[in-house]
């Protein structure tokens, strides 16, 4: 009963110590409980709208770098917050975290703070995984669906190369993903290699429906393509299901997926 009282009574003492870290930023200078910890550079971006960290020691060794990460998909409702990749050079690790959009450098500096990686005046290999696991984002990589600029009242085609062509421009690119369970299936990509959406379909080139996975949205649907000559042979240098490719296109393009 003693070990258990004591082992809560530590536990408590390390939530309180955590939860207690009083962070002080100002001029640069970083404090944690009223001690010095860390020294912070800001550098100003994108016209002063975001900012880079860098942070040192006390003993002037550049320790962590901390920079807008781009790629990633924010939130559609919430603009409060940037994400921020940090790079901690004498760890070797690099971590995602959620920065205040209004305040960025008081919410990394307390970030930093409150984080407990700086030890000995370096940071702890351990702690910064530790910081990583519990603090740090997740988030999704944002796709690029952009679309060829061209004049869309020209007709769309399907030509050798596997490409996607309108007003002489190359909009997107098939990929045959082969035959099964009766059903031919491809994926249509923009030149980029995006890809933008996936079908399957059966009856060749007189398919009246097709089975249509669009990325962008992430809708699956059954889509009506109707063929209504009957058509008995396609050129085999495009695909053997030419025509079908072309309706299915002609649909993308309308939809503004192509």
């Amino acid at each position: 009963m003693k070990k258990t009282v004591l082992s809560f009574l530590a536990f408590a003492f390390s939530i309180s110590i955590l939860i207690g870290q009083d962070v002080d930023y100002k001029n640069g200078l970083l404090k944690v409980d009223g001690n010095d910890y860390a020294k912070i550079e800001v550098k100003k971006t994108n016209f002063g709208l975001t900012k880079t960290f860098e942070v040192y020691n006390l003993t002037g060794t550049k320790i962590i770098i901390a920079a807008v990460a781009t790629e990633f998909e924010q939130d559609k409702f919430d603009n409060s917050y940037l994400f921020y990749r940090l790079t901690f050079l004498t760890s070797n690790q690099v971590g995602i975290f959620k920065i205040s959009a209004l305040s960025q450098e008081k919410s990394f500096a307390k970030l930093i703070g409150k984080s407990g990686i700086i030890i000995n005046d370096n940071t702890d290999d351990s702690k910064v995984k530790e910081f990583i696991a519990r603090d740090g984002a997740s988030p999704r990589i944002a796709v690029d669906y952009t679309t060829v600029p061209r004049n869309r009242a020209w007709p769309v085609s399907v030509v050798v190369g596997k490409n996607v062509e309108q007003d002489g421009k190359i909009i997107g690119n098939f990929v045959n993903k082969g035959e099964y369970n009766q059903m031919d299936h491809y994926e249509f990509t923009l030149p980029s290699g995006v890809v933008v959406a996936r079908v399957s379909f059966t009856g060749g080139n007189n398919a009246q429906n097709m089975e249509l996975f669009t990325a962008k949205d992430n809708i699956k649907r059954v889509v009506s393509i109707p063929q209504k000559e009957n058509i008995i042979v396609a050129d085999a240098s495009i695909d053997k299901n030419q025509f079908t490719l072309k309706r299915i296109a002609k649909w993308l393009v309308d939809n503004s997926y192509l």
